[in-house]
C-alpha cells in the first residue's frame, strides 16, 4: 500500500508539473506573436526610411517618401496585426476553406469556386493602371516579407490549425472586392423566401410581405406551382452562405451616412458621418490607418485587411462614406440542357457548349473532393449544388461584371473635388454603395454608385434560359444613376432606404430596409442648426426609435380598452405610456416593446406557416420587418386570423392583446416578478466572437471572445444593434466603425471601432477600443503631422537593408 501511495503521489506531481509546463509553453507561444511596435526593421526593396507612429490604440500613421515604400510598409503592418484573418478571407474567395476547416465548408468552397472571383480579378488586373499594379505588388511584397521574417512566431491560429500561410499575391487583394460584392447581395435570400411563401399561402395572403407586391407580375405564381425543386437549390444557396457566418465571413447588413453642409454647422464647413453596419466578429472587418507621402498623399480611414487603399475615410481635400444600396443584382435562368451528353444548352434555337471545369478540393481530415462545375454565358449553373438533375438553374451576378473597385478607392484616396470623386467612382460597379461626399471648399453630395442592370421582365421570377430576351441589356450609365450635389436643404443622408422615387425608370430593388433610421437622421439634421462634431456623434449613437414611437399610439389605444388585473400588466402599460421611445439598456419599456414585437410576429404568422418555413421567415430581416410594418398600417390583413381556430375570426386587436399577455408571461418566466430585472440591457447583449472561440477550451486558454456586454439600441435605431429573431436578443451586427469628419479642422475628427486594430488575442491592443465603443464614445482621429508626432505611443522605423 505504501508503494502504491508513493506512486500515486509521484504521478500527481508529474501530472501537475506537466500542466505547469504546458501552461507556460502555451503562454510563451501565444506571447511570441505580439508585434513589437517600438523597433527598427530592415525591409528589402525600400528606397528610403519609412517612419510609423502608432497612437495609444496602435493605429499606424505611416510617413513615406514614395508610393512604393508606403505600400510595402502597409503590407507589412497589416500582416503584423491581421495575417490569419487575411488568409481566411483569401481562402474564402478561392474556395479553399476546407483545407483548414474540414468537411463543414466543402459546399461553401464549391459555391465560391462557382463564382469565379479569381477570373474576374485577372481581368481587372489586366485592365488596371500600371501605378495601381505597382502599389499592389509592393503591398504583397510587404506581406510576404513579414511572413518570411516571422515564420516561427505567427499568430496562434496558424499553430492551432497546424498550417503555414502561403505567399500573398496581388490577385488575392483584388479577390476581396469580389468577396464583398457577393456578401453585399441579399436579394436572393428574400426571393427564396418569397417563392416559398407564395407556394404555401398563395398570392392573396402574401401581398403584405413586401412593399409594392401588387406590382409584381403574376407569372411568379404559376411558375412556382410547376416546380417545387426550384426552391431546393435556392435553399441550398442560403444554407451554404450561412456556414460562412461563424468564420466572420458573412458580414454586410446595412449602414448610415450623412453630410451636413456648412450652412447648418457651427464652423461653416461640412461634417461627414459614416457607420457601416456589419456582422460582429474578432478581429473586426476594418483596419484603421493613416498614409502620408508629404506633398503627394495624405489619407486616413479604414481598409480591408488584404488590400492597401483606404475604402472609407478622408484625405486633405475630401471625405467620403458608404452605405449599401440594397441592389437586386442577381437573376436566375432555367436552362434547357441537351439530353445526349449534357454538355450543351439551348439558346435562341441553337445548342451552345457549356463551359465545364473540374475542381479538386482538398479537405482536412478527409478524402479529396472532385466537383464538376458548369457555366453558361450568364454564369454558373447553381442547381447542381443540390444534385438536382431535372433542372439547370444558372445565375447572373453583378460581381462577374467588369468593374474595378480597387482603382476607384485608389483614385478616391487622391481626389481633390467632386469631379475627381465622380471620375473615381465610375468603375465602382459590382459593390453597390450610396457614397456620401464632402470637400473643404464646402461642397456636399451623395451618389448611388452601383451596377444597375437594364433588364426586361420581373426580376423576382426565374427567367426562361433558352432565349436572350431576358438577358441584361447593359447597365445604367454612371451619369444617369441617382445622385445629388449641394442640395438646397443643406444636407444629404442615406440608411439603406429606398434609393429613389418612381421618377427613376430602372428597377433597383424591392428589398430596401424600413425608413425609420433614415427618417430619424433626416429629422435630426433638419431640426438642428449650428451643428458640431459632438452633436453629430450624439446623432450617430442615438437610441430613440421612430418605429417604437410610431407603433406606440395604436398599441396603447388597444391595451387601454382592456381591463388588465395583474400588477405586472398594469406596470407594463404604465411604463409604455411614459416611454419616449429611447432604447436604453436600463429601460423597462424598451424591453417590453421589443419582446412584444417578437410575440406579435409569432402570433401573426406562425399559424400560417409550418415550423420550418416560419423559422426561415425569421432569418430574413427585410421581409419580416416589412411584413410587420404593412400589417401594423393595414390592420385589416387576412393574416390576423388564426387558421387553427374554428368558427372564430381573430382581429388585429386580438393579436395585440394576446401578444401583450405573452410578453408579460415571458418576462415573468425569465426574470420573475422582480421588475428591476426587466431591463433591456439584461437581455440585449453583445459578444465579440472569434472564429475559433466557438471551441470552449480554446476560448478559455486564449481568451478569443470578448463579452457579453449589455448594450442599448436595436435594429430600428440610428445606433443599430441587431439580433437574430430566431435567437433573441443576442446582438450579431451593428456599426462596424464610426467616423465623424470635421472639414473645418481634420484634427477635430473622431472615430471608433468595436474591436481594435490588432488581431492578436494576447496583445493589449486586442479589442482595446471595445470599452469606448459600447459606451458610445470615440477617440481622436488625428491627421496633422504636428498632432500625430506629439501624441504617439510607439515608433517603428523601416530601413532599407544596409
Amino acid at each position: 500500500m505504501r508503494i502504491f501511495g508513493r506512486i500515486l503521489k509521484i504521478s500527481i506531481l508529474v501530472l501537475f508539473l506537466l500542466v505547469i509546463i504546458a501552461f507556460f509553453a502555451i503562454y510563451h507561444i501565444n506571447k511570441q506573436s505580439i508585434p513589437d511596435y517600438n523597433t527598427t526593421l530592415p525591409i528589402n526593396g525600400l528606397k528610403r526610411p519609412v517612419k510609423v507612429f502608432r497612437d495609444s490604440f496602435a493605429i499606424p500613421h505611416i510617413y513615406a517618401e514614395n508610393e512604393d515604400d508606403l505600400y510595402r510598409v502597409t503590407g507589412y503592418l497589416i500582416a503584423q496585426d491581421r495575417l490569419w484573418q487575411m488568409d481566411v478571407l483569401r481562402r474564402a474567395t478561392t474556395g479553399r476553406l476546407s483545407e483548414i476547416f474540414g468537411e463543414k465548408t466543402i459546399k461553401t468552397d464549391i459555391l465560391m469556386r462557382s463564382l469565379r472571383i479569381p477570373e474576374k480579378s485577372q481581368r481587372t488586373i489586366a485592365n488596371s493602371k500600371p501605378e495601381i499594379i505597382h502599389a499592389m505588388e509592393a503591398f504583397a511584397d510587404g506581406v510576404n516579407q513579414f511572413i518570411d521574417q516571422n515564420k516561427h512566431n505567427l499568430a496562434i491560429e496558424f499553430r492551432i490549425l497546424n498550417y503555414t500561410p502561403e505567399k500573398w499575391k496581388i490577385e488575392h487583394s483584388f479577390n476581396l472586392m469580389g468577396y464583398i460584392a457577393w456578401d453585399l447581395n441579399g436579394s436572393w435570400n428574400s426571393e427564396i423566401l418569397l417563392h416559398k411563401l407564395v407556394a404555401k399561402l398563395g398570392p392573396g395572403k402574401t401581398k403584405d410581405f413586401i412593399p409594392g407586391f401588387d406590382s409584381l407580375q403574376h407569372e411568379i405564381y404559376s411558375r412556382q406551382s410547376q416546380s417545387v425543386s426550384k426552391l431546393d437549390w435556392r435553399s441550398e444557396l442560403q444554407s451554404i452562405s450561412s456556414t460562412m457566418e461563424p468564420l466572420g465571413l458573412q458580414i454586410f447588413n446595412g449602414s448610415n451616412n450623412w453630410v451636413v453642409g456648412g450652412s447648418k454647422t457651427a464652423s461653416g464647413k461640412p461634417i461627414l458621418a459614416n457607420d457601416m453596419h456589419l456582422g460582429f466578429s474578432v478581429p473586426g472587418v476594418w483596419y484603421q490607418i493613416h498614409q502620408v507621402i508629404p506633398g503627394r498623399l495624405d489619407v486616413t480611414g479604414v481598409m480591408l485587411p488584404g488590400e492597401p487603399f483606404v475604402v472609407a475615410g478622408h484625405n486633405a481635400n475630401i471625405a467620403w462614406g458608404m452605405t449599401n444600396v440594397m441592389n437586386d443584382d442577381i437573376d436566375f435562368y432555367n436552362e434547357t440542357i441537351e439530353n445526349k451528353d449534357s454538355t450543351h444548352y439551348k439558346l435562341n434555337g441553337e445548342w451552345n457548349p457549356l463551359k465545364i471545369r473540374k475542381e479538386v478540393i482538398a479537405v482536412k481530415g478527409s478524402d479529396t473532393i472532385f466537383a464538376t462545375l458548369r457555366f453558361t454565358h450568364r454564369g454558373p449553373i447553381i442547381s447542381n449544388l443540390k444534385n438536382l438533375h431535372k433542372e439547370a438553374i444558372s445565375m447572373r451576378w453583378m460581381g462577374n461584371e467588369n468593374s474595378n473597385e480597387i482603382q476607384s478607392v485608389y483614385l478616391l484616396n487622391r481626389a481633390h473635388d467632386w469631379s475627381d470623386f465622380c471620375e473615381a467612382m465610375k468603375t465602382f460597379i459590382s459593390v453597390s454603395q450610396n457614397v456620401a461626399y464632402a470637400d473643404v471648399s464646402g461642397n456636399i453630395g451623395l451618389y448611388c454608385c452601383a451596377g444597375i442592370p437594364i433588364r426586361k421582365g420581373n426580376p423576382i421570377e426565374i427567367f426562361p434560359g433558352d432565349t436572350t430576351a431576358y438577358d441584361w441589356q447593359g447597365l445604367v450609365p454612371f451619369e444617369k444613376l441617382p445622385h445629388v450635389y449641394n442640395p438646397e436643404k443643406g444636407y444629404v443622408c442615406s440608411a439603406n432606404n429606398r434609393t429613389t422615387d418612381t421618377s427613376f425608370h430602372n428597377y433597383i430593388s424591392y428589398w430596401f430596409d424600413l425608413s425609420y433610421r433614415y427618417n430619424r437622421i433626416n429629422n435630426l439634421l433638419k431640426t438642428h442648426d449650428k451643428i458640431t462634431t459632438s452633436m453629430v456623434a450624439d446623432f450617430q449613437t442615438d437610441q430613440t426609435s421612430d418605429l417604437a414611437l410610431s407603433y406606440l399610439p395604436t398599441l396603447l389605444e388597444i391595451l387601454k380598452t382592456n381591463k388588465y388585473e395583474s400588477t405586472n400588466e398594469k406596470l407594463a402599460i404604465n411604463e409604455l405610456s411614459n416611454w419616449k421611445g429611447k432604447m436604453n439598456a436600463n429601460s423597462t419599456a424598451a424591453l417590453i416593446f421589443e419582446v412584444f414585437y417578437n410575440r406579435f410576429t409569432y402570433n401573426l404568422l406562425h399559424d400560417e406557416l409550418c415550423d420550418t418555413l416560419y423559422n426561415e421567415f425569421l432569418t430574413d430581416k427585410i421581409i419580416l420587418r416589412n411584413t410587420i410594418e404593412n400589417v401594423w398600417i393595414n390592420k385589416k390583413s387576412i393574416l390576423c386570423d388564426n387558421v387553427n381556430t374554428q368558427n372564430v375570426t381573430e382581429s388585429f386587436s386580438t393579436i395585440v392583446n394576446n401578444s401583450f399577455l405573452e410578453t408579460i408571461k415571458y418576462l415573468e418566466d425569465k426574470s420573475g416578478n422582480d421588475t428591476e430585472m426587466w431591463k433591456w440591457g439584461k437581455y440585449h447583449t453583445i459578444t465579440l466572437q472569434h472564429p475559433l472561440g466557438t471551441v470552449f477550451l480554446l476560448n478559455k486558454i486564449f481568451h478569443f471572445n470578448r463579452g457579453p456586454y449589455e448594450i442599448s439600441g436595436s435594429f430600428h435605431t440610428i445606433a443599430p444593434f441587431t439580433y437574430k429573431y430566431a435567437d433573441p436578443f443576442k446582438v450579431v451586427s451593428g456599426a462596424s466603425q464610426r467616423h465623424v469628419y470635421d472639414l473645418s479642422d481634420w484634427d477635430n475628427s473622431m472615430s471608433v471601432l468595436p474591436t481594435g486594430n490588432c488581431g492578436i488575442s494576447s496583445s493589449n491592443h486586442y479589442c482595446d477600443q471595445t470599452k469606448l465603443y459600447i459606451t458610445n464614445k470615440y477617440h481622436p482621429d488625428l491627421f496633422s503631422m504636428g498632432k500625430v508626432a506629439s501624441g504617439f505611443l510607439y515608433k517603428t522605423v523601416f530601413m532599407p537593408p544596409q
